[in-house]
Order: C-alpha cells, then structure tokens, then sequence
C-alpha cells in the first residue's frame, strides 16, 4: 500500500517522539504543491493521500486569530497567496482523477489548520458525492 503524505514540515518517517526513523517504506513524503503533482505524474495515485494545507510560511494564520474560528476563517479568505496550499493539491487531484478516468483515492486530512482542513475535505467530498450521483 502506497501513501502520498503532504507536508512542508511533519516528517512521517519519524516517530511520535520524532527521534526513530521507520523502516517503512510505503509512505512517499512530499513537500509541496510541485512536488505533489510531479509524484502523481511519475507514480500514478496512491492508496491512500494525507493533507496537510499550509505547504508554506505564508500560509500559517497569525497566533491571534488561532481560537476564533470565523475570524481565521476571514484572515485567510482575504489572503492572496503566492505559494500553493493543499487545496490547490485536491483541486489539482480533481481534474487529474477527472481527465484520466479514476476513482479517488481515500484520503485523510491532518492539516492543524481547521479552516484550510474543511476546506480540503468539503471540496473532496463534494466531488465524491457528485461522482456517485452522475454514475452511469
């Protein structure tokens, strides 16, 4: 089994300690959005594919806005980011599992950013749902 892990910092070849690496060697760690699509490209889809959404320093929302769940959510609407996040991952993972005819993969999503965390699984499971409603 093959897992595609999304993430400009948490290493998943380390420990919860982040001491021992594991000899594990299905989960393929890349680190952002070029990386992503450069993977899915050379290696086809994975099992399984776990998101992180911030992929950058841009992306992480100031400490003040981190218990206010609908303030963080404006913070990061009004933001124009240079560098892509894991949504723009699943939106390209999308098109890609649309133009070739595949079914997508499972995914989890293990972002600390709760607002960029929905945003990933609603659009997911949105194409999900809309898949199984235009099934021939």
């Amino acid at each position: 089994m093959k897992i595609l892990w999304l993430d400009d910092l948490r290493n998943p070849y380390l420990d919860l300690e982040g001491r021992v690496p594991k000899e594990d060697g299905t989960i393929e760690w890349v680190l952002n959005y070029e990386q992503f699509v450069q993977w899915i490209e050379k290696f086809g889809l994975p099992d399984i594919i776990s998101f992180d959404h911030d992929l950058a320093d841009e992306h992480y929302t100031p400490q003040e806005y981190w218990n206010d769940y609908q303030l963080s959510k404006q913070y990061q609407e009004s933001q124009n980011y240079q560098e892509k996040t894991g949504l723009d991952c699943s939106k390209w993972l999308i098109d890609y599992c649309t133009e070739t005819n595949l079914k997508l993969p499972n995914y989890y999503v293990h972002s600390a950013n709760p607002v960029g965390a929905d945003n990933i699984r609603i659009l997911l499971g949105n194409y999900i749902k809309h898949c199984e409603e235009n099934k021939n």
